[in-house]
């Protein structure tokens, strides 16, 4: 066997060359501005479907629902969830109904106040057990106003 210069007789075969690029990040874009990309890293809370009707309405057969929800009372949905995102443009965090397609690709909504019945263990219109009334006071404090109309801190 004769080496030619751009060949190796030694190394006749390598492994294919491993792609090493970073994994894309979800894209999630503002409903209000589309082109602009809104982040979020707080906490993800999952919806809670308890009827077969709530599964009809996501596209399931009824036949399906129905087994599906007496196998499991109640089902939790891992591809839809509530979270608090901020948007630049916008200026605020608001909460937003997200659902996700595949890895990358997510729908972006704001999320209606109906949503916050299908997640367990949060009531939206009750305060926080665990903030004190002193803490709670505090935080509205910014928003009071003197005698004079003006603003205590500005």
């Amino acid at each position: 066997m004769v080496a030619t210069p751009d060949r190796n007789p030694i190394q006749t075969s390598r492994p294919p060359q491993r792609q090493r690029r970073r994994p894309k990040r979800r894209e999630l874009f503002c409903p209000a501005h589309p082109e602009q990309r809104i982040e979020g890293n707080g906490r993800k809370y999952f919806l809670h479907l308890l009827s077969a009707e709530e599964l009809q309405h996501r596209g399931m057969a009824a036949k399906t629902a129905r087994l599906v929800i007496q196998a499991h009372p109640v089902l939790v949905l891992s591809n839809e969830w509530l979270e608090e995102l901020f948007c630049p443009q916008c200026g605020g965090s608001r909460w937003c109904h997200i659902t996700k397609h595949d890895r990358v690709e997510h729908s972006v909504r704001w999320a209606p106040r109906h949503l916050w019945e299908q997640v367990a263990h949060v009531d939206p219109i009750a305060a926080n057990p665990t903030v004190s009334q002193f803490t709670r006071r505090e935080a509205r404090r910014h928003r009071q106003k003197r005698l004079d109309n003006k603003r205590f801190y500005d």
